[in-house]
């Protein structure tokens, strides 16, 4: 049989996947279930492109590097966007079906942590929510004890002549990555000497704002949806997003914005 639009995306099993728990069927849990399965294809073409981003930038692959991120930038954007869609179903529309949910919870969300770990944001006590042998706990667990991107850059910005400070190259990858007064002066040279690096330094600052922007849109619209309600599946809900708000993932190169 010729390979067909159809049969090469499998378009059959996509179209099933769409399951409403809701009887009779609730209108916009379709809605609910059709973003978040696609919020679920971006995180993993995300983690796609920052493992090819990883290899990059230890290989000094400058350009190769500015093309994914300025992907990974665009897909970004592209999922807050999303949430303008979502936020077009009101409280009353999710409460119709929310109890449907029963303990399902984007909390659960394997590949939002694995972000989250492979841009540094460590956090070795959330591995209590993906016992042994769940869904998603391998996948987690690697990715706690894999290099972060903050790690690999550490290694591109040495072949620019950067001198890496010892608590910074040989800290412990568990551990999520700390702000460092000596790379913040590394930094500030090749801000002042290396316009190419730069471009890429910048695109670093693109990523993490659009993470935190998408982190400020997803708990003001739960927030807007289920006020200061418990989250679904018993997790902490809106209280509990609000600990993640305006952490950033690359801080030195914030902490240099006073100085450029």
């Amino acid at each position: 049989m010729a390979l067909t639009y159809a049969s090469y995306l499998k378009i059959d099993e996509l179209l099933s996947l769409q399951s409403p728990r809701s009887e009779p069927p609730e209108h916009d849990e379709t809605l609910f279930i059709i973003i978040h399965q696609t919020y679920e294809l971006w995180f993993k073409q995300t983690l796609h492109e920052l493992d090819r981003l990883k290899l990059d930038l230890s290989a000094n692959r400058l350009y190769d590097a500015l093309a994914t991120l300025k992907r990974v930038r665009m897909i970004l954007k592209t999922i807050v966007a999303q949430l303008d869609i979502l936020e077009t179903m009101t409280p009353m529309s999710f409460a119709s079906f929310r109890e449907r949910l029963d303990t399902a919870s984007g909390f659960q969300s394997m590949q939002f942590r694995e972000l989250e770990f492979v841009l540094g944001f460590k956090r070795a006590d959330m591995l209590k929510y993906y016992p042994p042998g769940t869904h998603g706990y391998d996948a987690v667990l690697r990715r706690l004890h894999q290099r972060t991107l903050t790690d690999h850059l550490c290694d591109f910005l040495a072949q620019q002549g950067a001198r890496i400070p010892p608590e910074v190259r040989d800290r412990d990858v568990v551990q999520p990555a700390q702000p460092s007064p000596a790379l913040q002066e590394e930094l500030l040279k090749l801000y002042r000497t290396r316009p190419d690096v730069v471009l890429l330094l910048e695109l670093l600052m693109d990523i993490d704002e659009g993470l935190q922007e998408w982190r400020y849109r997803h708990v003001k619209i739960v927030e807007r949806t289920i006020g200061s309600k418990q989250g679904t599946g018993g997790s902490l809900g809106v209280e509990f997003l609000k600990k993640s708000l305006f952490q950033p993932v690359f801080a030195d190169l914030w902490a240099i914005r006073v100085r450029l």
